[in-house]
């Protein structure tokens, strides 16, 4: 009787599919990303200081809020960019952070309410939609609107043994038909002329690059990349991206500045 071949497991699984996209790297990159991070303190116009890993500052401040804004922060728990994205509006404009899970949300609101005074608060209203329906509800609305994609988060998987066992190859195809989702819906809902922040957390080119490749296939012409610098970042094709590894402990961060035209 033939021996039954054993089924991969979700850690095996996961070491080659990096291993084929990083190939030497791969090795360096893992240890980067097994390294406990070294949150830095956000404090601009805070109450108190809100630590998160420095690249998502960097990344929220490319957005380039201005004074008086409608700002929209599609994915926002547990809440440390939205908090950047606030700072910039000083109490002015209007920022409209969501995230659909309850749980999140009720993290995103203990958040505000303890890092921002009440003047810098009024102009806030948080929400619970689906991202990737939004623009069947508003369009050409917002001045500037962060998605920080829901993605693989390399990070997190690696340093949870539950995460990691149940990883399969499917995972990211199914988080880069919901980025490119959320990304066409943003493309809506931005006005002509504003901008969108895509960003993620995760290391792999099909839910970062791949998804901004996607739109250039399906929204061509609607809309430009603006250049951007990233400190600590990597240049790519599209956008920018910091990894731990030669981003001293930063990150991942990917970003990709993009400026609706039509």
């Amino acid at each position: 009787m033939a021996k039954r071949k054993e089924k991969a497991t979700g850690s095996s699984l996961f070491e080659t599919y990096y291993a084929s996209l990083y190939q030497a790297r791969w090795e360096r990159l893992k240890a980067s990303l097994l390294t406990e991070r070294n949150p830095v303190a956000f404090s601009e116009d805070l109450t108190q200081p809100y630590y998160l890993d420095e690249a998502s500052i960097l990344g929220a401040k490319l957005l380039d809020v201005q004074s008086g804004d409608s700002v929209l922060d599609m994915c926002a728990a547990p809440g440390g960019k939205t908090l950047v994205l606030a700072s910039a509006l000083q109490g002015t404009g209007h920022l409209v952070s969501n995230d659909r899970s309850a749980n999140r949300r009720l993290r995103l609101k203990q958040v505000l309410a303890s890092h921002l005074a009440e003047n810098l608060q009024n102009n806030i209203t948080v929400t619970s939609h689906d991202a990737s329906r939004w623009s069947l509800y508003e369009q050409q609305v917002y001045d500037r609107i962060l998605l920080d994609a829901p993605c693989s988060s390399e990070r997190h998987v690696l340093s949870d043994g539950k995460a990691l066992s149940e990883w399969t190859c499917a995972r990211p195809k199914h988080l880069a038909i919901q980025q490119f989702a959320m990304l066409a819906s943003a493309l809506e809902a931005v006005k002509v002329g504003g901008y969108i922040l895509y960003s993620t957390c995760s290391i792999n080119p099909n839910e970062n690059e791949m998804i901004i490749e996607k739109l250039h296939a399906k929204r061509a012409g609607r809309f430009s990349l603006p250049p951007i610098t990233l400190q600590y970042g990597e240049e790519l094709k599209y956008g920018s991206i910091i990894l731990p590894d030669t981003g001293q402990g930063r990150g991942p961060l990917y970003v990709c500045l993009i400026r609706r035209i039509i």
